[in-house]
């Protein structure tokens, strides 16, 4: 709504207030991501699952939630954003349910299966939400830092929470913990958020849907294999399926009456501009978070927990970026504010390639801390040009977008990096001299830094000694050379969203806010 000189309506108490209910499934959606690799020595020994279906069960959640973000997204512009956000919950506490008490390998891949559809309402859900909550351009960027905020917030609690559930409870426990949560969002929820639709949107396309989730699930697919296996036949042929099937999918866009994706969003330079950033951004943030956290369990010998602990300060320093961009862009264009928060991480990406094994874990912490701060103001200006530059009845569709850009920056990202982190570790590997190691055992350590640790408890002390700094020396040279490279792609990143957003300022006020929906609360 606008008041009589045009000026947005300012958000009150009810707003606010829905904000943190927005929050909180949120967190859990980023909890989820990460909760379960602390589960899976407790479940293997539950329910035996062979190899292939273990990387099932840690990989379905993210692929069937990346391939359904567009669908859900668009979906919620049709039949309601408050609705689809309400019956995603349910579904979400009760596939929680049925995970936790998963008694087959087979059940449990069904129900993570679930819980990624369900999940993919969440993030779109939410975030068109604020776009129609937050009418005034400056709220809604502290709307947007709160709500990419709750994330951090939820990736960073979660190995801390599942840690000290696994200490005391099954392995199921770790999925229990959204069912508390999810309830209360559907039961305070109806009475918070608004509904918001499109009046004048048509019937969903089936066919369209089904090609969205083809090709997302198809190139992530693929990306992840080349992370884990190396190049290989089937990956490269799912990721070109994939791009097969998105150019389809683009094609019938283009045809349709009622896209599924509107096309012209994209005409938007400030929107492309956003969405290559968020996605630029994306790539470099997947890989370090990855590979940071790996360093300290594999090289430097903490233990999960202890990595957790180690890890809080970036998820705080992520938390207080997020809410510092609001002010700064009073002062200075978003174009300039997402490029200086670029070149921060490029400094701490700098940071980290110095980092010493033995003695560096508070350098570590310190950089791992400096970049989170400089990529949230990337996240958090980049979504809130994406959602601000959409019309409001389109906010789910660019919602969508935006988090299946994040899905799949990262999806390289892991791809690429995670590639080049093998190549270092086995070539330097190569030529480690392994006095007393038997050839097999060698092979095996050649292959991954995390075969290693089963490997030196059956060698004699003085052999398991070298097998262990050589490998977490080769690890290291791996690390350096990739914040290396992260840091130029994040610098490079800088000066191309100083470019590109040169001319951003800040966005436009809304005309009129869209009407809410019939029995809408």
């Amino acid at each position: 709504m606008s008041t009589a000189s045009g000026t947005a309506r300012k958000a009150g108490t009810r707003e606010w207030t829905g904000l943190a209910v927005i929050a909180l499934p949120c967190m859990l959606y980023a909890m989820d991501l990460t909760v379960l690799n602390l589960a899976v020595p407790h479940l293997s020994a539950a329910l035996q699952p062979s190899p292939a279906q273990m990387l099932w069960i840690v990989d379905i959640y993210g692929f069937m939630l990346a391939g359904s973000l567009i669908t859900m997204g668009t979906l919620g512009d049709r039949i309601g954003r408050r609705r689809l956000l309400l019956i995603g919950a349910a579904f979400f506490g009760l596939a929680s349910v049925l995970a936790a008490l998963s008694t087959s390998a087979e059940m449990l891949i069904a129900t993570r299966a679930l819980l990624g559809v369900a999940g993919a309402t969440l993030a779109p859900s939410t975030l068109s939400l604020i776009r129609n909550m937050f009418l005034d351009p400056q709220e809604r960027t502290v709307a947007i830092g709160i709500w990419i905020a709750s994330f951090s917030f939820g990736g960073t609690i979660g190995p801390l929470i599942g840690g000290a559930l696994l200490e005391h409870f099954w392995w199921g426990s770790v999925f229990l913990v959204s069912v508390p949560v999810m309830l209360l969002l559907l039961a305070i929820g109806p009475w918070l958020l608004p509904e918001y639709r499109d009046p004048s949107a048509g019937r969903l396309d089936v066919t369209s849907a089904a090609q969205s989730l083809g090709a997302v699930l198809a190139v992530i697919y693929g990306l992840k294999r080349f992370a884990e296996e190396g190049v290989g036949v089937l990956p490269a042929a799912a990721v070109l399926a994939g791009l097969a099937i998105g150019w389809a999918f683009i094609r019938r866009q283009g045809r349709l009456a009622d896209p599924l994706i509107e096309l012209k969003l994209f005409r938007a330079p400030a929107f492309s501009a956003a969405l290559l950033i968020n996605t630029l951004a994306f790539f470099i943030a997947f890989g370090s978070f990855l590979f940071v956290v790996q360093y300290m369990q594999l090289v430097m010998g903490l233990s999960p927990l202890q990595a957790g602990l180690w890890s809080v300060p970036s998820g705080a320093a992520f938390a207080i970026g997020s809410n510092i961009v609001p002010r700064l862009v009073r002062h200075v264009r978003p174009g300039f504010v997402v490029a200086g928060g670029l070149a921060i991480a490029a400094i701490g990406f700098a940071l980290l390639a110095q980092v010493d094994r033995r003695d560096g874990l508070h350098l570590l912490a310190g950089a791992y801390g400096l970049l989170s701060l400089g990529l949230s103001f990337a996240f958090t200006l980049a979504v809130d040009m994406m959602v601000g530059t959409a019309p409001p009845e389109r906010a789910g569709a660019a919602s969508a977008i935006s988090e299946t850009s994040s899905e799949l920056g990262g999806a390289l990202g892991i791809a690429m990096l995670g590639s080049l982190v093998v190549a270092v570790y086995r070539h330097a590997m190569a030529d480690a001299v392994l006095p007393g190691v038997p050839a097999a055992a060698q092979e095996a350590a050649r292959a991954s830094l995390g075969a290693v640790a089963d490997i030196v408890t059956s060698l004699p002390a003085p052999a398991a000694a070298a097998l262990l700094d050589s490998s977490r020396d080769a690890f290291a040279q791996a690390f350096r050379l990739t914040c290396s490279i992260s840091a130029v792609i994040a610098l490079a990143t800088a000066l191309l969203a100083a470019f590109m957003l040169r001319g951003v300022g800040r966005p436009p006020q809304p005309a009129a806010a869209p009407s809410p929906c019939a029995g809408s609360t």
